[in-house]
């Protein structure tokens, strides 16, 4: 392979890789599983600290109890530095998070700095999670929540949605639950 045919490979193995990472914000901002579980090879291990550290696809069964009381995610990456060594990489993931907490007390917000740790491998041409991990570096904590989805500054916007009443599934016809693209 030529010096630019493998820096080809190497942007395109990457821009892979980066989407495989923006498309499990999505997966797990919608809550939708199965588009999360497509993000793994099934014998993947996932660390999300106290949530759980096992095989990520135990991970993935145990999402809707986890997920009840989640009334909104939002999964935001910035920084994303990947190491690739042929069929294998690794990345470093910089996330801010945001969560509104539900509970019978009344809702709390919780704002989540962090980064996931990653390997990643391509099988049968197709780069998957091998291995995450999630680290926090800082929390800020709302308690209660300050989240206002009926103030003035947003009067007559689509609020997002958990679930497949998503306005997002009805303005782009593209993206539907539990495929991956």
């Amino acid at each position: 392979m030529s010096d630019i045919d493998s820096k080809i490979q190497e942007i395109l193995d990457k821009e892979s890789i980066r989407e495989l990472v923006g498309t499990y914000c999505r997966a797990a901002d919608r809550h939708d599983n199965d588009l999360m579980r497509s993000l793994y090879h099934e014998d993947a291990y996932d660390d999300h600290g106290s949530f759980f550290k096992g095989k990520a696809m135990e991970f993935i069964d145990l999402l809707p109890e986890i997920q009840k009381s989640m009334g909104i995610l939002h999964h935001n990456v910035t920084t994303h530095n990947i190491k690739l060594n042929g069929d294998k990489a690794e990345g470093e993931t910089y996330i801010i998070a945001f969560h509104q907490v539900l509970t019978e007390e009344g809702n709390y917000d919780v704002l989540i700095g962090g980064r996931y740790f990653d390997e990643y491998e391509k099988r049968n041409s197709v780069w998957k999670f091998s291995s995450r991990a999630v680290d926090a570096d800082w929390v800020y904590v709302n308690d209660p929540s300050k989240v206002n989805l009926t103030h003035s500054m947003i009067q007559g916007a689509d609020i997002g949605s958990p679930n497949k009443k998503d306005p997002s599934y009805e303005r782009l016809k593209l993206f539907k639950r539990g495929i991956r693209y």
